[in-house]
């Protein structure tokens, strides 16, 4: 009996092997090619060949052969190859490199270290290289965007640092792994990975990518990550800040985006002083700039300081160019004031009323009303410009 059972395992553990040996001489028939998968399946879902090198070599060899016949029909006639499956091609054959390559230095019973096939999988990744890109671009205009767009922009981008590729490895410009990381943010976070999205991001910026929307997306994403899990928040707002003071440095008053992301940061810490110090330098350069007023009026608002913030966004608001966010939030600020004023004085009083008027609710329609022009399809300005208009209307109907 025993013997009979060790037979029937050396003979299962042998038809693996065979399975293995087969599938490898089907390897660039694409004709054959699922037959291959099938065998080589077999081989690895088997306990006596899931943990040899060379079962994963083989597997990963019949993606690649697949993709350079694929290549060389293309050269042919473009329409005999799917872009997209042979994108796939590269994907699982990496994969199974990767799986292969651990396995394939395990010592042996002497305790030598002898690889058969690294020096192959090497080659075939590092002659590969360019073709990850545009697996990545071929997948997500086939909006396969995660795991699949975003996987072959990372294997492009992360190949100049693979320990495992040596000498071998590719030595790629950094403009372009900078492109391939912003690539692969895009497509995880078009694949509802944000996560991953804020991750790439940061090595595209990193890595030297110039456009700031790298860094705007990065914000983004943090941001949504903070909405969406409370265990998070952190860590959510140290990125933040790390971004918006990159790019505040970066860019500057250029992109006064980062700067304000960055003074609110120091708000939510309650760190009012800083937030002030750092507005405040800027404004000795700037010192006609309507968004640092606004910036510093929002700081003085959070604060609780109402005089100061309404002097600002008051200055703001007087200032020909205004960007719109800072109009509608000078509108909010003075119209809110003057309706705490409206309430604390007597009504029969018409003079104090009238002043209120003038000083607050005057001022704060028109302020409402530039930014309702300057965008019309806005609800809150809308609101905000409905809510004075109505106020006006009943608090002082007219004589």
């Amino acid at each position: 009996m025993t013997f009979a059972l060790c037979a029937a395992a050396v003979g299962s553990m042998s038809a693996q092997k065979v399975n293995v040996d087969n599938a490898k001489k089907l390897a660039g028939k694409l004709d054959k090619i699922e037959e291959a998968r099938s065998l080589i399946q077999e081989a690895i879902q088997n306990p006596e060949t899931a943990n040899e090198a060379n079962t994963y070599y083989v597997a990963g060899k019949i993606e690649f052969d697949a993709y350079d016949k694929g290549q060389q029909a293309a050269m042919i006639n473009p329409e005999a190859a799917n872009p997209v499956e042979m994108a796939q091609q590269l994907l699982s054959g990496y994969d199974y490199f990767l799986k292969a390559l651990p396995l394939d230095s395990v010592p042996n019973e002497k305790g030598e270290v002898k690889p058969k096939v690294s020096k192959d999988i090497v080659g075939k990744i590092s002659g590969h290289v360019n073709d990850y890109f545009t697996a990545g671009a071929n997948m997500y205009e086939a909006k396969k965007y995660y795991p699949e767009s975003y996987n072959a922009f990372i294997i492009y981008a992360d190949m100049p640092e693979q320990a495992f590729l040596g000498n071998k490895a590719p030595n790629i410009d950094e403009a372009n792994r900078a492109q391939a990381y912003f690539n692969a943010a895009l497509a995880a976070y078009t694949g509802n990975e944000v996560l991953k999205s804020a991750d790439a991001f940061r090595a595209a910026r990193t890595h030297g990518f110039e456009d700031p929307n790298a860094y705007i997306y990065e914000i983004a994403c943090w941001q949504n990550i903070m909405q969406k899990d409370s265990t998070m928040a952190d860590t959510a707002q140290e990125r933040i800040f790390e971004v918006a003071n990159a790019g505040n440095e970066k860019f500057g008053m250029t992109q006064p985006i980062f700067l304000n992301n960055l003074v609110n940061t120091y708000v939510i810490d309650n760190n009012f002083d800083k937030a002030l110090a750092t507005v405040n330098a800027l404004m000795e350069a700037n010192p006609d700039n309507a968004n640092l007023y606004g910036l510093r009026g929002f700081v003085y608002d959070r604060a609780e300081n109402d005089e100061a913030s309404l002097a600002d966004y008051r200055k703001a608001a007087s200032i020909a160019d205004c960007d719109f966010e800072t109009l509608k939030n000078a509108a909010k600020k003075i119209y809110r004031v003057g309706t705490e004023k409206f309430a604390a004085i007597d009504p029969a009083d018409q003079a104090a009323k009238m002043q209120i008027k003038q000083e607050y609710y005057d001022p704060a329609f028109e302020i409402a009303k530039r930014a309702k022009e300057m965008q019309p399809t806005d609800g809150d300005v809308q609101h905000v410009y409905d809510a004075i208009d109505y106020a006006i209307t009943t608090y002082f109907p007219a004589n």
